[in-house]
């Protein structure tokens, strides 16, 4: 769940999503160089996972190149424009703007959301005065819809398949970034968890939701 203890300080807009997402960098620099990385397999704070008897549908092929417009999570209360976003210079994804906690930030130079891979989101928990994008994410809930409206016209409607959180020492680099499942289209949203430490001016842990595509919306009709 979002941090209760709420201090002042616009600071912490940054830090909750870039302690985490530096580690990007770091690891797309260790595919790179070593073919991949190795990291512990899970996080140590309380985690939703997937729970036992949870049926979720086949994956959907993954679909043509686009890029995304919109996102919503109906179950969360989630509508949200999204805006592209890159690596600043210390290899961390830039969040959306401090003047738009309601947006999304997708990292542009990964994968298109609905194409072969692991696509990245990350967005604001809150400002210093109230909730922002992804204040419920910590609660969303595996077999529960994510849509992304995207440029060609098209919703690619994922489903998720694990929520976890992970705290800085037990950030797991593969299992927050890396494909799930080879071949499958897939969908990572991160925002910031644990409680806000004022001592590091972050939050202590992060939320990663994972998902996948399982449907296609065109035109006003849904192919699955």
């Amino acid at each position: 769940m979002p941090a209760p203890d709420r201090p002042a300080g616009t600071g912490r807009l940054l830090t909750g999503i870039a302690w985490a997402v530096l580690l990007l960098g770091l690891w797309l620099w260790g595919r790179e160089s070593t073919g991949g990385v190795s990291a512990p397999t899970t996080g140590d704070v309380a985690a939703v996972g997937r729970p036992l008897g949870t049926q979720l549908p086949p994956a959907h092929e993954p679909l043509a190149g686009a890029t995304p417009q919109r996102v919503e999570i109906p179950s969360i209360g989630v509508a949200a424009p999204v805006v592209r976003r890159a690596l600043d210079g210390e290899g961390a994804i830039e969040p959306p703007p401090f003047d738009t906690p309601d947006t999304v930030g997708w990292y542009a130079a990964g994968t298109e959301p609905g194409t072969r891979g692991a696509a990245l989101f990350v967005g604001h928990v809150d400002t210093e005065t109230e909730p922002a994008v992804f204040y419920g994410l910590s609660t969303a809930q595996p077999g529960e819809k994510i849509r992304v409206s995207r440029s060609d016209g098209t919703v690619a409607e994922f489903t998720i398949d694990d929520v976890q959180v992970f705290t800085r020492k037990r950030f797991d680099a593969e299992k927050a970034y890396g494909p799930r499942q080879d071949g499958r289209a897939e969908l990572r949203l991160i925002t910031c968890g644990g409680t806000y430490d004022r001592a590091s001016h972050a939050y202590t842990a992060n939320v990663v939701v994972s998902a996948y595509l399982t449907g296609e919306r065109s035109g006003g009709k849904s192919r699955v």
